[in-house]
């Protein structure tokens, strides 16, 4: 976890499910939690999603929208969204643009392999749509209510 590296959003429209479209750069008066994970229906991912899924009321009471990113689909989305019963929309990034300004795609290894995907990361983004704080390398137990816990203090 570190102060944000990024000064504020980038001016990025991107689809979510639900037949919706998000503007990073535009702002509600709301604070805004963007995860970015690797993939959809993983066990670390599922886990993570569940945890930001089982705070969103807290969340919503902070004033804060929380949506999760990731290079899967909107049809990919839209099934994981539905499997967990999520009150939150999911952003498909399938060109990286999300990814690529906010730095997270690396080289991980895999079963022995080098393969290119997503490390783990979470920007808290206040009403100004200034990144506040990030995490990055993400161990998912209690990151979700460490991140609530940040949220409740802007």
């Amino acid at each position: 976890m570190s102060t944000a590296s990024i000064p504020s959003m980038p001016d990025l429209t991107l689809p979510a499910t639900g037949g919706n479209s998000v503007a990073l750069a535009a702002r509600s008066g709301r604070k805004v939690v963007l995860y970015f994970y690797p993939k959809d229906n993983t066990p670390g991912c599922t886990n993570e999603t569940a945890d930001f899924r089982d705070h969103h009321a807290s969340f919503h009471a902070a004033g804060c929208d929380v949506y999760g990113i990731s290079r899967d689909s909107l049809k990919s989305h839209e099934n994981f969204k539905a499997k967990l019963g999520l009150p939150f929309e999911l952003i498909s990034d399938a060109d990286e643009a999300a990814c690529n300004a906010f730095g997270v795609i690396k080289m991980k290894n895999m079963y022995g392999k080098q393969v290119r995907g997503i490390e783990r990361s979470t920007f808290v983004i206040d009403a100004e749509g200034v990144v506040r704080r990030e995490w990055r390398g993400v161990k998912v137990a209690g990151h979700a209510q460490e991140v609530l816990d940040f949220v409740k203090t802007l």
